[in-house]
């Protein structure tokens, strides 16, 4: 690809996502769409919630639309260009994070709703965050989040990576539960235990692997399940909530500034 063509289709794609701020274009000549952008995403986004990521095409979304194939290049160039303006506009649904809340329960909500959007919108787990071209849709999701932790003591780039880990922590979640999610629909736990069970019972000697064999018998019989995604996340969120605060806590007592001001010549 050259890099005029390269430069081309960034354009193109900024013009997309930014249709709505982007002072409007005079119209030319040709028929007047009969469709609008926004009405595309929305069918892809319920395309792809319904039948999974794999089955939205340029010709899929077309039909849902009652438009022809060629019809719709005229909207969105491609796929991937569609997978961009779909990935933002979920993004804009997400709710305000009340001021009210405590600095934790705030950065909680963060990665709360990173988790929820992916079990809503599981195919975004197949759309590659790196590279995502921003739009005004994420642009404000990001502006909510660095609200929410804003005044905690953070530096700018700190505030960044807090965001960052909390969403990617979600994210490792997330897809564990999506993929729970899509096995029990096809066979549940009890009925795939039922068929395995007796089976690995018979071929892994617990003598051989006696940590995995009692910590494993006491997570099935709690969760009968191989696991608990929804579990885990509240747990591995507290222990990373525990961990961001206790740094800031520790940062805030070491501080030459408390140091001064708890000196005795300060205090007499």
């Amino acid at each position: 690809m050259s890099a005029e063509s390269t430069v081309d289709q960034a354009k193109q794609l900024v013009s997309l996502l930014w249709r709505h701020e982007l002072p409007l274009k005079q119209g030319g000549r040709g028929p007047k769409p009969t469709v609008s952008v926004d009405a595309v995403v929305k069918a892809a986004i319920a395309l792809a919630d319904r039948d999974g990521y794999a089955k939205v095409s340029i010709r899929t979304v077309a039909a849902e639309l009652g438009l022809r194939p060629m019809s719709l290049y005229t909207y969105v160039p491609s796929k991937e260009a569609l997978a961009v303006l779909m990935a933002d506009a979920v993004a804009d649904e997400d709710a305000p994070i009340p001021p009210e809340l405590s600095v934790r329960e705030r950065m909680a909500a963060i990665a709360r709703q990173a988790r929820a959007e992916l079990l809503a919108h599981p195919w975004l787990l197949e759309v590659s965050p790196w590279r995502l071209v921003l739009g005004p849709g994420r642009m404000r999701r990001f502006e909510r989040q660095l609200a929410a932790i804003e005044g905690m003591g953070l530096s700018d780039v700190e505030m960044d990576k807090v965001v960052a880990v909390l969403t990617e922590f979600a994210t490792g979640n997330a897809r564990m539960a999506v993929a729970a999610h899509r096995e029990t629909q096809v066979m549940t736990d009890a009925q795939w235990w039922e068929v395995h069970g007796p089976l690995l019972t018979q071929a892994i000697p617990p003598a051989s692997f006696p940590l995995a064999s009692r910590v494993g018998s006491a997570v099935g019989e709690l969760y009968q399940a191989p696991a608990d995604p929804d579990g885990a996340f509240e747990f591995g969120l507290a222990r990373l909530l525990d961990g961001i605060l206790g740094d800031l806590s520790v940062r805030t007592e070491d501080s030459p500034s408390r140091r001064t001001s708890d000196s005795p010549s300060r205090r007499t």
